[in-house]
């Protein structure tokens, strides 16, 4: 039927983001940097080889299998017209499990900060599929999020573990801002990793014997060099992969092998590492069932529907408007500088 792409994010707005990190999370006691700008065009090369090429590293496929399995189930749960993915990058084989199974969708938006990903995946999906419409919008979904108008019960979805990479507070504010766009009959879908043996999660993050996740890790340090004029050298780190049993998450981090000091021309700003220092890159939070109920209740979501893989790794998570409101829930707004 028809593509449309909407912006609702400034031209400017990735490379302010990408400067604010930098500075905010380099001039921390802690120093630490959000994983989304592992992603360039290199980034994500790397990232499809690890789900690829890593036969350690099991959530992708484990997720793809389960929706295979049960796109159905969630096809009859919620009974969606519409279709809307953030963090959507080119349609996945994922995403067309989930828009083959929904038989009496109407629309589909993508939700990514890339423009060229979503024309690549409107044209591709408008052509496979003529009777869609595709509404692309140019929007970064952690921040105030405004939809287009689209056909109820609309089905919101983010896949790929993605919501373990945001810290809890993070999650909180994400979990009070959808709820905030959900009307009844609406249901938010969450893929999530799942809490198993520690020596499988760390394996799944340190592939010693390809050296990809290493790679992927350290793009951060080249994606900085390039768009801020900063001279780190790459393999003056090493790639860390760390279980934390407290927290429940694994984290990628990049050690100093020396001490040295960094300049980052375009922020006016030195920073110095000590040697065996650590730069948090990244953070995977894994999870159980009744904890994320939790989290999802103190938003004013239940979780409707819980849908493992057979092997218990990875679960599909569905959450709809509680009939009455959460108490002392978080407004939404930025987390920016909270890492």
């Amino acid at each position: 039927m028809t593509l449309t792409i909407t912006r609702t994010l400034p031209h400017d707005a990735t490379a302010a983001a990408l400067r604010d990190d930098v500075r905010c999370g380099l001039t921390r006691t802690v120093k630490s940097l959000p994983p989304k700008w592992f992603y360039d065009a290199h980034g994500s090369a790397l990232f499809e080889r690890i789900t690829t090429d890593v036969a350690a590293y099991y959530p992708t496929r484990a997720e793809r299998d389960l929706l295979a399995a049960r796109a159905g189930d969630i096809a009859a749960a919620t009974r969606a017209r519409t279709l809307i993915e953030l963090g959507s990058g080119a349609a996945s084989e994922k995403t067309r499990l989930l828009l083959g199974a929904l038989t009496d969708l109407h629309t589909y938006v993508p939700v990514d900060v890339s423009e060229s990903a979503l024309r690549e995946a409107g044209e591709a999906l408008t052509a496979e599929r003529p009777g869609l419409d595709v509404h692309g919008l140019i929007a970064d979904f952690t921040q105030h999020l405004a939809l287009p108008a689209a056909p109820g019960p609309r089905l919101v979805a983010l896949l790929g573990s993605t919501i373990g990479n945001l810290l809890p507070a993070e999650r909180t504010a994400f979990f009070t801002s959808m709820r905030a766009l959900l009307e009844p009959g609406d249901a938010l879908l969450l893929g999530v990793d799942l809490v198993k043996d520690p020596s499988v999660l760390v394996a799944a993050y340190d592939d010693r014997e390809t050296g990809i996740t290493s790679a992927f890790n350290k793009n951060v340090l080249t994606v900085i060099n390039r768009e801020l004029g900063a001279d780190f050298e790459p393999d003056a780190f090493e790639h860390v992969a760390l279980w934390d049993a407290e927290r429940e998450w694994i984290e990628m981090r990049l050690r100093s092998r020396t001490a040295q000091t960094v300049k980052i021309p375009a922020l006016d700003l030195l920073v110095d590492f000590a040697a065996g220092e650590d730069l948090r890159t990244e953070i995977s939070a894994k999870f159980r069932r009744p904890g994320l109920a939790v989290e999802l209740a103190r938003a004013g979501l239940d979780m409707a529907a819980w849908f493992t893989s057979p092997a218990q790794q990875v679960a599909m998570a569905l959450g709809v408007p509680a009939l009455s409101a959460p108490q002392g829930a978080y407004a939404p707004g930025t987390t920016a500088c909270i890492r």
